[in-house]
């Protein structure tokens, strides 16, 4: 059984919505009069006596059309019964009873005033469309009705929509949800014809052949759905030259960017005789019907956000369009008769479509939407959202907004962000609009100026690559408008001086607002754009062009840009490049004014650290703003903690002998190692490895003033270590391991405290008249002698003298008497005196 058309299923629709805060969804193909009937069928209805209707439409456009064509229904003029408000329009009175609104305005009235007094019913109209102000809305009014209102009443309207989420949400859970109301009726066929396009082949001239194609073929007027303004122009211009005009077909433009009186003669039939095609994005998708089409030309494609987290950006980007949307857009050829569908791609590619676009919560940047939760006072995840925004997003939109002052540390809104979200503007923008506010007419003249240049389409015309990234040209095109640039956008410059003088008077600016700028303010566009980018102030590196932003990051503009050779940037606009990207729009700022300006941002770093060039520790004074250094000098540090830790790490690295380790330090190091060896406790393991491993207790506390290598090198190390040994110890150190011994010829020698034991290094003569061995550790360690020869060369290693002078002392005899003859020789040296 066919689902019923609108009119029979109003009953229904009105049964749902009866009861004191009834909630009801409609679905219903495109041109079945939803979006008109519905609301007028309403308005008389007993609980809509003196309250309004407020309808939320995605679009401007669409809500112009959609209060003129019930307004028509009803015989009236737009503002009486039936009016509009966008954010640059307002077309309402006292007898309003039906109010056609972007979406946006339903959000600033609920944080006024959550109640939202007067307002017995709110329709949602395109929902699927799945905005990211549709979402907050709807998770919004559920919040205010569950609190406030109880008895407000809430329809969702749409041709394609997963009505089952949305149910529970409006119902209130999924065991209660809103009632769904099918509805259909569709009144004409479409006819789908597959004209894909090759891989290689551009997508304007393939769009101008289907479209001579579809003309030749079809009767009526054509609706071609183009992804942006520039592809609609390139378009436009392939039909000039393919002589459309000449043909009898008027080609009509038709984008958000476009003045209303441009919006709405795309949407007026052409006279008898001639046939129009109106060249569109998306923004025809919904909500709107266009007179005498009967051809849809669809590319397949549409813009849509997407957000970048390690960028902080949002980004247009180019993607194919859902089943949903390719339905959408197909409807628009039925509404009036039979018609017809030319789709660029195949019957294959369509299977493979994703059925509903991905909703724009998910995709772009949440700064505005945590504003606007901070205002509200919920938080996210205490609000029915369809689909809850993406934590990380939501954080890194949390954390701009403190950045800029808007929120406290506690997700509270300071009263700068309070007044930041009265301003229909990003975060960013509403930021410097509001710190322009306080600081005279000028600052505030030339920040209007500036978010209006960077929320419309750029000024300037070509491939974004081959445009200037000054900001000051643009500043100087919307100031002068007979200045002449070759690449200037005369409609992007009318849509930007209106939308500047908006901005200006919601700001409470009395004038124009472009005709303030002169020299001077343009000279000042970096210092108040800082206000909204203070975290993308990008710092001269050395090559001509190339820039350092404060998150540490590089970007570049070209070798022959105007800014290529300023020494600082406020980047307004990347190509979102990870690695280095292209900067698009910016203005130069004086090093001065970033201090102060960003003063409370700066810091100072202090780094300790060794300067391998000097091979001699350092402090490295930094002025840092983010990872960027601004400027830096260097000096002897002071004494402290870290420079402790910086001695004793140099120790670490390369042993003992960064010390002033002279042989008197060497040889009291041998001496208590040997007695650890030879008699333990109470001396301590001396090995360099130990050492080393306890610089921290013996060596720390002799560092507390120094602050360099020479201080380092002039350590008293035997004092340090000495400090090291009890009274006791000290007292025993030369009993137990002497430094010397005295000879028998009265002369002392240095005893050697090796690995292998002590060593006593002396010429044989010397030992004449003793046949005692050496020993020291309180006799339990004999010493091992080496005698020598008159020459100093080893004759006998020996640890038992008196054996020696007994047994083999007679051939070292005979053969050291034939080489030293001078020398004496002794047949009894124990008993010759010493020589």
């Amino acid at each position: 059984m066919d689902a019923p058309t609108i009119e029979a299923a109003l009953p229904e629709l009105r049964a749902a919505l009866a009861p004191a805060g009834g909630a009801a969804i409609l679905t219903a193909p495109p041109g079945t009069g939803k979006t008109t009937l519905v609301p007028l069928a309403l308005l008389r209805e007993p609980w809509a006596a003196n309250q309004r209707i407020v309808v939320l439409e995605p679009r401007r456009l669409a809500t112009r059309a959609a209060a003129r064509r019930m307004a028509f229904l009803l015989g009236e003029s737009v503002g009486e019964t039936v009016g509009y408000r966008t954010r640059d329009e307002r077309r309402v009175s006292a007898a309003t009873r039906i109010e056609v609104v972007t979406e946006g305005i339903l959000t600033r009235r609920l944080q006024h005033d959550p109640e939202l007094p007067g307002t017995g019913l709110v329709i949602f109209d395109e929902v699927h469309e799945r905005n990211l102000q549709t979402d907050l809305g709807l998770a919004l009014i559920h919040d205010a009705k569950r609190q406030i209102r109880p008895d407000l009443r809430i329809l969702a309207m749409s041709a394609t929509l997963d009505a089952g989420r949305l149910g529970a949400l409006l119902g209130g859970s999924p065991a209660t949800p809103a009632t769904v109301i099918t509805a259909g009726g569709a009144p004409y066929p479409v006819a789908t014809h597959w004209f894909p396009r090759g891989p290689r082949d551009k997508l304007e001239p393939a769009i101008v052949n289907a479209l001579q194609t579809a003309m030749r073929r079809e009767p009526g007027d054509a609706l071609v759905f183009l992804p942006g303004a520039g592809e609609i122009n390139r378009v436009a211009g392939l039909l000039e030259q393919a002589g459309f005009a000449q043909q009898g077909i008027d080609v009509r433009p038709l984008y958000g960017m476009l003045p209303a009186a441009e919006q709405d003669l795309a949407l007026v039939p052409s006279p008898p005789g001639r046939r129009r095609v109106v060249l569109a994005t998306d923004i025809a998708e919904t909500s709107l019907t266009v007179d005498g089409v009967r051809i849809v030309v669809d590319s397949g494609q549409r813009r849509a956000p997407s957000y970048d987290g390690r960028t902080g950006m949002s980004r247009l980007r180019t993607v194919p369009v859902s089943k949903a949307s390719a339905e959408q857009r197909a409807g628009r050829a039925g509404r009036q008769g039979p018609g017809v569908v030319y789709r660029l791609w195949s019957k294959g590619e369509h299977a493979a479509k994703r059925a509903h676009d991905e909703p724009e919560i998910r995709q772009v940047d949440l700064a505005g939407l945590a504003l606007e939760l901070a205002v509200w006072g919920t938080p996210a995840e205490a609000l029915p959202f369809l689909d809850p925004p993406p934590e990380r997003s939501l954080a890194d939109a949390r954390d701009l907004l403190t950045m800029l002052g808007a929120i406290e540390a506690d997700g509270r809104p300071t009263a700068l962000g309070r007044a930041m979200n009265d301003l229909p503007l990003h975060p960013r923008l509403a930021h410097m609009v509001s710190r322009a506010s306080r600081a005279g007419a000028g600052d505030l003249a030339l920040a209007c100026c500036l978010a209006a240049l960077l929320e419309e389409r750029d000024v300037l015309r070509g491939p974004p690559d081959s445009r200037p990234a000054e900001l000051g040209l643009r500043l100087e095109l919307l100031a002068d408008p007979r200045r002449h640039h070759p690449d200037a956008d005369g409609r992007a410059l009318g849509a930007t001086r209106r939308r500047a003088d908006e901005i200006g008077r919601r700001c409470g600016f009395d004038g124009d607002a472009t005709r303030e700028l002169d020299r001077a303010a343009i000279d000042r566009a970096g210092v108040v754009l800082a206000a909204a980018y203070p975290d993308r102030l990008a710092f001269a590196r050395s090559q001509r062009g190339r820039f350092q932003l404060r998150s540490g990051t590089g970007a570049w503009v070209a070798k022959d840009d105007p800014l290529a050779g300023a020494a600082a940037l406020i980047v307004a606009d990347l190509d979102g490049d990870r690695r280095e990207a292209r900067i698009r729009m910016a203005a130069p700022i004086e090093p001065d004014q970033v201090a102060t300006f960003l003063g409370g941002d700066l810091s100072e770093r202090r780094v300790v650290e060794w300067d391998r060039g000097r091979d001699e520790l350092v402090e490295r004074v930094e002025r840092r703003l983010g990872d960027v250094v601004l400027d830096q000098f260097v000096r002897k540090p002071e004494s402290g903690p870290e420079v402790t830790e910086l001695l004793l790490e140099r120790v670490r690295d390369r042993g003992v002998g960064a010390l002033g380790w002279t042989d008197r330090v060497a040889h009291l190091v041998q001496r208590v190692s040997f007695l650890h060896r030879a008699l333990g406790e109470p001396w301590p393991d001396w090995s360099e490895a130990t050492l080393v491993a306890t610089l921290d207790d013996w060596l720390a506390p002799f560092l507390l003033f120094a602050q360099s290598r020479a201080d380092l090198e002039r350590i008293d190390v035997i004092e340090a270590l000495g400090a090291r040994l009890d009274h006791r110890a000290r007292a025993d150190l030369d009993r137990l391991a002497p430094e010397r011994h005295q000879l028998p010829s009265g002369r002392t020698a240095p005893i050697e405290y090796t690995d292998d034991g002590p060593v006593l290094a002396v010429k044989v003569q010397e030992l004449f008249g003793s046949s005692v061995t050496p020993t020291v550790a309180d006799g339990r360690v004999t010493v091992v002698l080496h005698l020598l020869s008159p020459a100093g060369r080893p004759v006998q290693i020996t640890s038992d003298l008196a054996g020696f002078w007994a047994g083999s002392w007679s051939e070292v005899r005979k053969e050291m008497a034939g080489r030293y003859p001078k020398h004496s020789w002794p047949v009894d040296p124990a008993n010759t005196r010493p020589r």
